[in-house]
C-alpha cells in the first residue's frame, strides 16, 4: 500500500514539476513572441484555466498523496528522500506560487494600464520565479525517484 502511494506521489509529483517546466521551456519563450496584448489575454485566460480539477490533483495530490506515504511508514533508508522531494516540492510548488506567481497574476488581472505596462510588470519578474518552481519541483520528483528506487 505505501509504496502504491509513494509511486502515485511521485507520478503526480512528476507531471506537476512537468508543467512548470513547461511554462519555462515553451509557453513563455512562445509568449515572449506575442504582441503585448495577446500576451497580457493569454495570461489571463492561463490564469482562469489552470483552476480545473487536473490541475488540483496534480499540483495539491502530489504533496497529499506522499505525505499520506511518509506518514504510514515508508521504509528508513527511503525517508530522507521523501522528506527532501516534500521540501522541495512544498518551497517550489506553494512558498513560491503563494509569495510571487499568484500575486503577480492577481495583478495582472486587476490590472487596468496599457498592455505594455502590465506585461513589463509581469513577465520577466513571473518567469524567473516560475524558473525557481520548476527547478525546486523537478529535484523533489528526482527525490521521489531515487527513494522509489531504493525499495
Amino acid at each position: 500500500m505505501t509504496a502504491t502511494l509513494l509511486a502515485a506521489g511521485t507520478v503526480l509529483m512528476g507531471l506537476s514539476a512537468g508543467l512548470f517546466a513547461t511554462f519555462s521551456y515553451v509557453v513563455m519563450p512562445g509568449l515572449r513572441r506575442a504582441p503585448d496584448a495577446a500576451f497580457v489575454d493569454t495570461m489571463r485566460g492561463i490564469n482562469v484555466a489552470i483552476l480545473n480539477p487536473v490541475f488540483a490533483l496534480t499540483y495539491g495530490g502530489s504533496f497529499l498523496v506522499t505525505v499520506v506515504a511518509l506518514v504510514l511508514g515508508w521504509d528508513e533508508a527511503s525517508r530522507p528522500w521523501v522528506v527532501a522531494g516534500l521540501a522541495l516540492h512544498a518551497v517550489g510548488a506553494y512558498v513560491i506560487t503563494f509569495a510571487v506567481n499568484v500575486p503577480m497574476n492577481d495583478a495582472l488581472e486587476a490590472g487596468t494600464d496599457d498592455a505594455a505596462t502590465l506585461r513589463t510588470a509581469f513577465e520577466g519578474r513571473w518567469t524567473r520565479w516560475n524558473h525557481a518552481r520548476s527547478v525546486l519541483i523537478t529535484a523533489g520528483f528526482a527525490c521521489l525517484v531515487v527513494a522509489l528506487l531504493q525499495t
